[in-house]
């Protein structure tokens, strides 16, 4: 899993021992200092954080920008972290959390509750009509035939919230994995897509994660 590969040894250099590292999955959504729309205002990605320590966290993340490049992420219940980018991969990066030593004790702390919970939640039944896939990296085809890569927010049988290095016109018609669907509204670290026709809940993960 392209998860997995990030996983291992990647906050190993910004740890110390007393650090609690853990495997997280939670969402939250990403600016870097690089990355400016059309009035100068920082763009906002969504991400995933997949592995976490006071000091460093992994994100699966749609654009990566370069080694140093200043981070200001907002993962879920830890709030708003700040960095900079250590260590750049195919699939995310690697960020430093800026903090100060009181601050990582509380980091610390959080992260130690969610290792011990983690496995008493179900935020990600798949009974629920959105789901989140396990793998959230896919890929867009458009209508010329050119291929971006892309982060899966969350999807359903009828459509996806979609976070890429594009912002297509609502009405653009596109393939996300190897389902067609159109643009059909804008938010602020991304686009909804509505697929063509339904698909089935069991396939729907196969159909949609593809690279």
């Amino acid at each position: 899993m392209p998860q997995a590969s990030m996983q291992h040894s990647d906050l190993t250099f910004v740890e110390r021992r007393q650090d609690v590292r853990t495997i997280v999955s939670i969402p939250g959504k990403y600016s870097l200092a690089s990355r400016r729309d059309g009035r100068g205002n920082r763009r906002e990605f969504a991400c995933r954080a997949v592995s976490m320590s006071a000091r460093g966290i992994v994100l699966a993340a749609p654009v990566v920008g370069d080694v140093g490049e200043r981070v200001i992420a907002q993962i879920g219940q830890f709030g708003r972290l700040e960095g900079k980018i250590l260590r750049a991969m195919d699939l995310g990066f690697v960020m430093s959390i800026k903090a100060s030593e009181a601050e990582r004790a509380r980091l610390s702390r959080k992260i130690a509750w969610i290792e011990k919970h983690k496995n008493h939640e179900t935020l990600e039944c798949r009974e629920h009509d959105r789901i989140v896939p396990e793998d959230p990296h896919s890929t867009l085809t458009l209508a010329d035939g050119g291929r971006r890569s892309c982060l899966v927010i969350d999807m359903s049988v009828s459509g996806a919230a979609v976070s890429a290095d594009l912002v297509p016109a609502v009405g653009t018609p596109l393939a996300l994995g190897r389902v067609v669907g159109r643009v059909v509204r804008h938010f602020e670290e991304g686009f909804a897509i509505q697929f063509v026709s339904p698909q089935h809940f069991a396939t729907l993960e196969h159909m949609l994660i593809q690279r």
